[in-house]
């Protein structure tokens, strides 16, 4: 890559060259379409009696690739080849774990335009999204490593006992728990996968990573760049197929020690309650959706908070755990922030995501287009369509799963939407009278993932003071509630959004993957 460094927040304005680079990658990626993909379980390739098409979106005549209806029994196979690798990935000395994961992360790096054109296909991303997506997993790779680095393996000298006629030292450790399985989502293949798969490898943990049936061949592209970076077989194993059979098979098995999942919040609660049936509390790292809200003070600047919510409203077609889904303006400056918003939405290009110009794809597959046609017939009987609304059929459009980003004004504040995750490009926007009204709107559902606030700067320090969320912003036109990245804003939510406490990308999350043991020696 060049000097430029990708992010979130630096996306809009990309240099030249990297248009040039993902076009000579889209290219080389379609000369590929069609081909079959195994699993990788014990660092070989493992292929099932069924298979499933993995289809684009934009345009789902085109079969991208084909892969493997994994079952129980490959479960299991790839649960005993990471069991069978952990004793000796465990006592790696974790300066080497951490020189290997460096290496995958250079090698995930290197690939990034190829990986980023599988993405923008496989997902319906933007380019410049999947492009992020791509570059922010080596930076949470890298992450991990610094944390190790920086608490020295965590390993940490305790007070010594006061005891007369004896020396008695004590070491604090932190110690890997096992076999960890990574269940990722279609949203984020990339670095929803990558991060937490090299925080638990970086840790000492083996892993199964399960991609979700959408989005299967950026995790295999991710398994191959730490399989090339050498790491042991059996370390990383990389299994497809349904969540009912082979997630449920992975989720049930006993010699599954931890789980990190990224999805909805109703699968998340179900895998949580079932994960909790073994013979022992296990950990698991849960990020379950958000209903993000912004509130825009009577003192924003219009075009700041205007530019920052339409961009986390309609980013990746809304279809992110942090889109901004709810906004609430104080009346002074309610019909100038409307006005604005839905112009800069009236304005957005749907269509291709490889096309550079193009800023909404479509939406992931045709469950979520018919919730789509259902949620926004909802909200024409609730309230004012004031921008989109409608699918789009025409020409190319008939192909994919193509919606209209929606802005929805005047829906009642105790209509169920204003609480449920809708998971579309669909904003809704509501006028108050205070502050003090916005943010007991704003806290009063279950989620707690990310917020956003426009206004004066004691304002902003009241915002966060008072919300109930995870990641926060304030005055942010690069996204009212989206946009964290590693290092700069953690990633994590409070409430129905998370189930640690702890963001990804900071510096507590490492931790997770490991417990304690404590070592007194008495001499």
């Amino acid at each position: 890559m060049c000097a430029f460094q990708l992010t979130y927040a630096t996306m809009f304005d990309p240099p030249e060259e990297l248009h040039t680079h993902f076009d000579e990658a889209l290219q080389k990626t379609r000369a590929s379409l069609g081909s079959e993909y195994g699993m990788i379980i014990n660092g070989e390739e493992a292929y099932a009696k069924h298979k499933f098409e993995s289809r684009n979106p934009a345009n789902t005549e085109e079969v991208l690739g084909i892969f493997q209806t994994g079952a129980a029994k490959d479960a299991k196979e790839a649960i005993a080849a990471a069991k069978a690798a952990f004793p000796a990935w465990s006592q790696t000395p974790w300066r080497e774990r951490v020189v290997l994961l460096r290496k995958a992360a250079d090698i995930i790096e290197e690939r990034l335009f190829e990986i980023a054109a599988v993405v923008s296909l496989e997902v319906g991303k933007n380019r410049m999204e999947a492009l992020g997506d791509v570059a922010e997993t080596p930076a949470l790779i890298r992450w991990a490593c610094d944390e190790m680095e920086e608490n020295r393996g965590f390993v940490a000298q305790m007070g010594t006992d006061p005891l007369v006629g004896y020396h008695a030292t004590n070491k604090s450790v932190l110690r890997p728990y096992g076999v960890w399985l990574v269940i990722s989502p279609f949203n984020f293949p990339a670095a929803l996968t990558g991060g937490p798969v090299g925080a638990a490898l970086v840790a000492g943990n083996t892993v199964v990573m399960k991609p979700a049936t959408d989005t299967p061949w950026t995790v295999r592209l991710l398994a191959e760049c730490f399989v090339d970076a050498g790491l042991p077989q059996g370390v990383v194993n990389y299994v497809t197929g349904s969540g009912s059979v082979l997630g449920k098979a992975l989720v049930d098995s006993p010699d599954v020690d931890g789980l990190t999942f990224t999805g909805s919040y109703d699968v998340g609660m179900g895998i949580y309650r079932g994960f909790a049936q073994g013979r022992y509390i296990r950990p698991t790292i849960l990020e379950l959706g958000g209903k993000n809200p912004a509130i825009v003070s009577r003192h924003a600047d219009v075009e700041r908070a205007a530019l920052g919510i339409v961009r986390s409203a309609f980013g990746l077609q809304g279809q992110k755990c942090s889109a901004c889904s709810r906004v609430y303006i104080e009346e002074p400056l309610y019909d100038q922030v409307l006005d604005r918003i839905v112009e800069l939405t009236s304005q957005l290009r749907v269509g291709d995501p490889t096309d550079r110009s193009v800023y909404l794809g479509p939406v992931i597959n045709s469950s979520s287009y018919r919730d789509f046609l259902t949620f926004t017939d909802e909200l024409k009987e609730a309230g004012a369509i004031l921008t989109g609304g409608v699918p789009l059929t025409h020409g190319d459009f008939i192909k994919g799963y193509f919606c209209s980003p929606t802005v929805v004004a005047d829906v009642p504040p105790n209509h169920r939407l204003w609480k449920h995750e809708m998971f579309l490009p669909i904003t809704m926007v509501h006028q108050v009278k205070s502050l003090a009204e916005a943010m007991t709107l704003a806290n009063d559902v279950d989620y707690g993932l990310t917020a956003g606030f426009y206004g004066a700067p004691e304002e902003a320090q009241w915002f966060f003071e008072n919300i109930q969320a995870g990641v926060n912003y304030a005055n942010r036109p690069q996204g009212a509630t989206t946009g964290a990245w590693p290092g700069y804003q953690p990633f994590g939510g409070w409430k129905g959004s998370g189930s640690s406490g702890k963001n990804a990308g900071g510096h507590y999350y490492l931790q997770l993957y490991m417990h304690e043991q404590i070592r007194t020696l008495v001499e």
